[in-house]
């Protein structure tokens, strides 16, 4: 820091998990904080929604600007015509479930229901377990076989590889379950491709060979289970030749995977989000979390499945002391925002978007934009930067980065939870999103004392209240040392005498309501499965996808295809390709070659339309819900994918030219 500005931002070394180490999308955060285009003051529409035009205003009018508006359209058509839209954006509670909430529910504004990522897969390991805990990070070093389940450990989950690394040298062995050739798939010992969404029907092969053949934990079975009469009719259908026809996966290869699994001990498996974004999400997860139960892997310290850690270190803070009670009002999917601009009724009429950018990251994006494009919408849209869906905006307010605001940082990947501290005043005039939602609160006429607290005390509240089992947290501790861990025990083994939380406090391997099974997706027209991964290591959904450095690590969106698939559709590598469906189509570089099996494509998430030729992926997937939990089934669209060029350019940087200001 010199005079008041931030020159460096570094990892903490002593911290016990990350130990310093920060991804290539954080560890140059401070441009992201000081970029030339970051917004800076308060901005009012001039032109046609999207187009980018809009003047500087003040506080005070944009402020009394919203308040008017959002007051009119709450006197005309109630407060419900009112949608609040957010998720993630700051990654901590006090900037995103606080003020705002109370704000919106004193407002009597529709609810969101912000069950784009990992809900699915929570509503199936609850219909098993009952519970979310599961294991810590750290136990892995214990396990002596991994098996990475639908997650690019080395991209999204960098702190955990040092740990996988270290159950390696000990002797672990790491296997891969992914259709794509990932980072981590290259670097495993073994990587088993099942087609996407057919990660039920490979659990279900890898639990008929070890029934079949006996290799079951019968002790354990019998004690802390039910159902197991009722899976194993249903196991007697999935033998390893049908399991094979289904996922692709040779039967051999179930076969020998089924037998290391049940007789290597510890065994672990390693899922996080992303596998259950596909119609049967919920019962797929809840399918592969029979497989630690069936064999009695929960016995052993770094036997089990680890999952999302938020039942550890999210989850336990008071979040109640921070929303308040949810309003009776009625509820909206995030999932399925297009629909709810466009033809829900009673109809929207205002939108207000902070911590999110759903012109990119949200489902059938053609959709969600021509509701962004009604005149008769108002929308306000709190953010760093004019992204594409601040573009649609009336008023765009200036919002802080992580370094300017405090905040308690709860963690999906780790036990520890944090405090942020700001280190640098707010740049510009932007504002934290609580000093947002006070302001708006008075201009509303809202006096309700609920608006008054400081964000320091929101995080004590956030903290003093916490169960377990964070209950122990002392705040005054927290905020001097920065973090403080879970209270768990070293020897960790939740489910060792089993204990879940099903009311008998059994793992229910067999229910009526969602039984363990697979069941083929309805056929589509279009004849290959997409899969819209996560962009390579500088996006952070669509957070980055506007800054030079990050833009050029990224190059430009690649659409991977298996080379029998280009030589079917006359496509080399390196040309132009249309990717299109009923929903709407993306220009995209072609690369071939074995990161995709044949039948299967891959094109990044994340990107702007407004930075990749017009579209982005989210253009091709649909606002469907999973069977569960209400996620999303971004990875359940299929496309057609066509020549349109040799080597062309695609006009990137026609297309990113600056919004006018």
């Amino acid at each position: 820091m010199r005079d008041g500005v931030a020159e460096k931002l570094v990892g903490v070394k002593e911290h016990p998990f990350t130990r310093g180490g920060l991804c290539a999308k954080v560890s140059h955060y401070l441009e992201r904080t000081y970029s030339p285009d970051r917004l800076r003051r308060p901005l009012i529409r001039t032109g046609p929604k999207g187009k980018g035009a809009f003047r500087e205003a003040t506080w005070d009018e944009a402020i009394g600007l919203i308040a008017g508006r959002l007051q009119a359209v709450v006197a005309e058509h109630g407060g419900e015509a009112v949608l609040p839209y957010s998720f993630a954006g700051t990654q901590g509670v006090v900037q995103g479930q606080s003020i705002d909430r109370r704000f919106f529910a004193r407002l009597g504004a529709s609810r969101l229901e912000r069950t784009i990522c990992g809900q699915a897969a929570a509503a199936g390991q609850l219909e098993a377990a009952g519970t979310l805990v599961g294991l810590r990070p750290q136990d892995l070093e214990h396990s002596r076989l991994i098996l990475l389940w639908g997650t690019n450990t080395i991209v999204t989950n960098l702190h955990l590889w040092p740990v996988v690394r270290r159950a390696r040298e000990a002797g672990a062995k790491i296997v891969v379950i992914d259709p794509l050739r990932t980072r981590t798939a290259a670097a495993a010992d073994w990587h088993v491709r099942p087609l996407p969404g057919t990660d039920a029907a490979l659990a279900l092969g890898l639990m008929h060979v070890i029934v079949a053949e006996g290799l079951h934990d019968a002790d354990y079975v019998e004690r802390f289970t039910e159902g197991f009469e009722q899976l194993r009719g249903e196991l007697g259908d999935w033998g390893p030749d049908r399991a094979a026809a289904v996922t692709g996966v040779p039967a051999e290869e179930i076969v020998d995977l089924a037998r290391q699994y049940a007789t290597t001990r510890p065994a672990a498996i390693r899922r996080l989000i992303g596998i259950e974004h596909h119609r049967e999400g919920a019962r797929m997860v809840r399918t592969i979390c029979c497989l630690p139960a069936l064999t009695g892997a929960w016995r052993d310290r770094g036997g089990g499945i680890l999952g999302p850690t938020a039942w550890a270190a999210w989850s336990p803070l008071d979040q109640d002391a921070l929303s308040g009670p949810p309003p009776p009002t009625r509820s909206v999917s995030m999932i399925r925002l297009g629909h709810a601009l466009n033809e829900l009724e009673p109809a929207v009429h205002a939108l207000v978007v902070y911590n999110s950018n759903p012109a990119t990251t949200a489902p059938d994006s053609s959709e969600v934009t021509r509701g962004l494009a009604r005149e008769d919408l108002f929308t306000v849209v709190l953010e760093h930067f004019l992204t594409d869906t601040a573009a649609y905006a009336d008023v765009v307010l200036p919002a802080t980065t992580q370094v300017e605001h405090v905040d308690v940082v709860p963690s999906w990947g780790h036990t520890y939870v944090t405090y942020n501290e700001p280190a640098i005043e707010p740049v510009g005039e932007s504002l934290p999103n609580t000093e947002i939602f006070r302001r708006l609160a008075r201009a509303m006429g809202f006096a309700d004392p609920a608006f008054d607290a400081t964000d320091e005390e929101l995080a004590r509240a956030a903290v003093e209240g916490a169960r377990w089992p964070l209950q122990d947290v002392d705040f005054e501790r927290l905020r001097e040392v920065g973090w403080a861990e879970a209270d768990l025990p070293d020897d960790w083994r939740p489910f060792a005498e089993g204990g879940f939380g099903t009311p008998s406090g059994r793992l229910r391997l067999w229910s009526d309501d969602l039984p363990p099974g697979f069941e083929p997706p309805p056929g589509d027209d279009e004849p290959l499965a997409l899969v819209t991964a996560k962009s390579a290591h500088h996006f952070l959904n669509s957070t980055y996808a506007n800054l030079p450095r990050h833009l050029m690590a990224e190059g430009e969106p690649m659409l991977e295809l298996h080379p029998d698939d280009a030589a079917e559709r006359g496509i080399e590598d390196g040309d132009i390709v249309r990717v299109h469906n009923v929903r709407g189509a993306v220009l995209a570089r072609a690369r071939t070659g074995d990161v995709v099996c044949p039948g299967v494509v891959v094109l990044p998430s994340g990107w702007w339309a407004s930075r990749s030729g017009g579209a982005s992926a989210n253009a091709l997937t649909s606002q469907e819900l999973t069977d569960r939990g209400g996620g999303a089934c971004v990875h359940a669209a299929r496309v057609e994918v066509e020549r349109v060029t040799q080597g062309a350019a695609m006009g990137r940087e026609a297309a990113s030219e600056p919004l006018e200001v």
